[in-house]
C-alpha cells in the first residue's frame, strides 16, 4: 500500500527544487514540440532524442523551480556524456 503521507512530503519537498509538476509539465512539452520541429530531428537516434527530451525536462525544472540545485546540472551532464559514449562506440 502506498504510504500518501510521505509521497505528499516527497512532492511538497521535491516542488521547492523542481517547481510546480504543471509549471514544469506545460514547460517541457513546449521545449520538446520546438526541438521536434527541427530540421535535424528526424537523424536522431533513439538514445539522442530520449537524451534531448530528458534533457529538455531538466532544463524545464531548472527553469520552474531552483536554478541552483546542482543536480539538475548532473543530469544535464549526464544524459549529454550517455550520448556521447554512444557516438564513441560507433566508432
Amino acid at each position: 500500500m502506498v504510504d500518501f503521507l510521505r509521497t505528499d512530503e516527497l512532492l511538497d519537498a521535491r516542488e521547492s527544487t523542481h517547481g510546480s509538476f504543471l509549471g514544469v509539465s506545460r514547460m517541457s512539452q513546449e521545449l520538446k514540440r520546438v526541438m521536434s520541429n527541427g530540421y535535424k530531428y528526424p537523424d536522431l537516434d533513439d538514445r539522442q532524442s530520449e537524451a534531448l527530451d530528458m534533457i529538455a525536462s531538466k532544463i524545464a525544472r531548472i527553469l520552474s523551480g531552483n536554478p541552483n540545485e546542482p543536480d539538475h546540472w548532473r543530469d544535464i551532464a549526464g544524459y549529454a556524456t550517455l550520448v556521447l559514449k554512444g557516438l564513441e562506440e560507433r566508432k
